[in-house]
This record gives structure tokens, C-alpha cells and sequence, in this order.
């Protein structure tokens, strides 16, 4: 495979197929399954408001395991890619903390889903992040794994909740401003999308404004999606073997002038 490059401004898109080649299970699939509860039905405000405790117990059970998995190739290649590109931003629907654990800094990142370790209040702005990963909570006295009440905001004594972005929700704003100021900013010469099944308009509409009508658009995913067909390149293969071959090629190819 041969990378055409000019200025070395890139994008990269990634989903839940990234992290699910390191033991994340995604919602799709029996494998995202627990305890025979479909989890789109879990991530919701009204699965919430139904049964804050039981939602409470699945994303400390989600932050357990994020805990045991280790960053892949993939995470790792998308971390040198930053490093080696003049421009490079990285906009992952994942709300792991994977790709910080592999190097991808957080001016260089959006976690446009949310983080699972964030935790933030459902009625004021108050939030924390678990810092560094223990098993303090920090919240109210609590301990991942301990049976406990649902954590309080210190600030308002409403329902605290996990801070990411479930289903029938608006991405952040702040988040979207920084997509939408670096696409702003120029079209991209190098457009990755990988490990998604691009069933969110905006995936592809992002995709599409980087690129632009000379950027190359490269999907990385196992199986053909909705972004296929806009693809220049379409690379058939699970992103930790496909990505650190991609960005092995680029590094070693030099901008032209």
C-alpha cells in the first residue's frame, strides 16, 4: 500500500472495534450482553432514572474491565501517527481510556462519547475524573466493587452518574467545537476511520468535510459500512494488524513540497 501525502494534516476516526481488540466487549453482538440485559438498553436516561443502582453496577463492572485491558497495536500506531504528522487530531467514539494509556495526548484527542471514569452530577455542572485508576471512588467514601449506595454530588445532593453520552443525548458542546474548529481549520490530506460501524451521521459527515476532493479517505473495518462507499481505499482487516502497517508507511514517506 502506498500513502499519497502533502502537508500531513490528519484525522482519525475510531469505534468500538478498536477496543474490542483488546477485550472490550461493544454493544453489538451477544458478546456486549450482560447478565442477559442488552446494554443499548442500559445506556440511556431513562434506564437511569428507572434504576440509577442497577445502571451504577454495570459501569463499575465497564470500568473493572477497562482497568485489566492493555492499549493494542492499533492504540499504539495512532499514537506515532500524532507524533509524525504536522496537523493530527483524533476523534474517537470510545470512552475507554486506551488511547491516553498508548501515548495519544488530550490536546491531540476528543472523546466525543464521553469518559467512563468521569463522574458528574445529573443536575449541576459539578464532575470528577477517577485520577490516577484506583479503586478510591472518591465519591462519598465509595470503592468500585463495594455494594453501595448511588454516589450523591457533594455540591447539589442529586444523583451523580457516569459521564458519558448515552443514547438519545447530545454530544457535548465543547467537544463538538474542537471537531468542528479543526475541520474548520482545513481539509486533510490523510483520513483514517477505523473500527466503527459508522451508523452515526456525523462519523461520516466528518470523514467526508476532512477529506475533502483530495484527501485520502481510508475505512479500516473487518466488514463493509455505510462509510464504504466514500472510501478511497478500503482496508479489510481488524485495525490492530491493518493501523501500525498504515503508519509505518507514512512515517517513512516524506512530505511533499
Amino acid at each position: 500500500m502506498y500513502i499519497k501525502m502533502h502537508r500531513r494534516r490528519v484525522l482519525v476516526l475510531t469505534g468500538a472495534g478498536v477496543s474490542a481488540e483488546s477485550g472490550i466487549p461493544t454493544f453489538r453482538g451477544k458478546d456486549g450482553y450482560w447478565r442477559n440485559l442488552n446494554p443499548a438498553k442500559l445506556a440511556t436516561p431513562e434506564a437511569f432514572a428507572k434504576d440509577p443502582g442497577l445502571v451504577w453496577e454495570w459501569y463499575r463492572e465497564r470500568r473493572q474491565r477497562i482497568r485489566s485491558a492493555q492499549p493494542n497495536p492499533a492504540h499504539a500506531a495512532i499514537a506515532k501517527l500524532a507524533q509524525h504528522a504536522q496537523e493530527f487530531l483524533l476523534v474517537t467514539q470510545n470512552v475507554d481510556d486506551l488511547h491516553a494509556r498508548a501515548g495519544s495526548s488530550k490536546e491531540k484527542m476528543v472523546q466525543i462519547h464521553g469518559d467512563i471514569f468521569v463522574t458528574r452530577c445529573s443536575q449541576c455542572d459539578f464532575n470528577q475524573r477517577e485520577h490516577p485508576p484506583s479503586f478510591n471512588y472518591g465519591v462519598a467514601g465509595e470503592r468500585e466493587g463495594e455494594h453501595i449506595d448511588v454516589p450523591r454530588c457533594p455540591r447539589c445532593d442529586r444523583l451523580m452518574r457516569p459521564g458519558v453520552v448515552w443514547f438519545g443525548e447530545q454530544l457535548p458542546w465543547n467537544e463538538l467545537r474542537r471537531v468542528e474548529s479543526y475541520l474548520k481549520d482545513g481539509s486533510c490530506d490523510f483520513v483514517i476511520v477505523a473500527g466503527t460501524t459508522a451508523t452515526f451521521g456525523y462519523i461520516i459527515d466528518w470523514a467526508l468535510r476532512a477529506s475533502g476532493s483530495n484527501g485520502e479517505l481510508i475505512e479500516v473495518n473487518p466488514e463493509e459500512t455505510p462509510l464504504s462507499q466514500f472510501a478511497t481505499r478500503c482496508v479489510r482487516e481488524p485495525a490492530a494488524i491493518a493501523l501500525p502497517q498504515l503508519v509505518d508507511q507514512f512515517v517513512a514517506q516524506p512530505p511533499k513540497l
